[in-house]
């Protein structure tokens, strides 16, 4: 019996106006807010977020944000700070997505900094880390994702590293409609805790949960989620739309 609640993770990304994020989750709620076996985070755009919140309270849903910066307060025009997202009641941030990466140019070391702002403010980070197809292609998986996980822990202490959330997202896979092989995605899966012990010890290791965010869909979630080291996911397309993200849900709860 595995000591990590599995979670399950819904990255709205740039979809979903105010009106439409309340209907999503309103029927989330109704769906799955009595259920206590997996943990459920809803991430929306930041101009539906606080209306989002206000759904979710009271329910067993948490709230997460997308994107975070480092700094408290200033002249960073169209940021969001960690205080801004703890007062409207968020729970978890999303931080070095691919997409974040790849079209805003965000470094291993910026990155690091958003993960260590956001532990101090208490809210928890989910670090995303992957290969693109290229990096796959020349055999440099496990290179690139061990540069991206030690840079982005750099300086977070054995205490707080279990309340960071590590996803594995393999570029490649993500809205290609691609996945990697139930085998592919346990093998990394299983190199990030082998890394996680080295740099924090087998006691802590074993309790941080690493997630899959490769286009994981209700078909094949069940086979994904079984898997010794996958606790979950970050899922894209299919927490558009209620009635797939429930049966992720509800696929998490079957995986015993």
């Amino acid at each position: 019996m595995t000591i990590r609640k599995k979670l399950i993770v819904g990255n709205w990304k740039m979809n979903k106006t105010s009106a439409d994020a309340v209907t999503l989750v309103q029927e989330l709620v109704a769906e799955v807010c009595k259920q206590t076996d997996v943990e459920v985070v809803v991430a929306p755009p930041f101009t539906a977020i606080e209306a989002v919140g206000k759904v979710l309270d009271g329910s067993s849903l948490k709230l997460g944000a997308q994107n975070v910066h480092p700094e408290a307060s200033g002249a960073y025009t169209g940021e969001i700070s960690v205080g801004m997202l703890r007062a409207i009641f968020t729970n978890y941030v999303i931080l070095g997505h691919s997409e974040r990466r790849t079209y805003f140019k965000e470094t291993d070391a910026f990155i690091n900094q958003k993960v260590l702002a956001s532990l101090k403010g208490q809210l928890k980070p989910i670090l995303c880390v992957g290969e693109t197809l290229a990096e796959r292609e020349g055999n440099q998986t496990l290179k690139v994702v061990q540069t991206q996980l030690e840079a982005g822990l750099e300086g977070v202490s054995k205490d707080l590293a279990t309340s960071v959330v590590i996803a594995y997202e393999p570029v490649w896979a993500i809205g290609t409609g691609k996945v990697a092989t139930t085998e592919q995605a346990q093998e990394v899966h299983a190199f990030i805790r082998s890394l996680l012990v080295k740099l924090f010890g087998d006691a802590v290791a074993q309790k941080v949960r690493i997630l899959y965010g490769g286009s994981m869909k209700p078909a094949n979630a069940p086979e994904l989620l079984t898997q010794k080291d996958i606790d979950g996911g970050l899922i894209g397309g299919a927490s558009l739309e209620s009635r797939s993200f429930v049966d992720l849900i509800k696929a998490a709860a079957a995986a015993k």
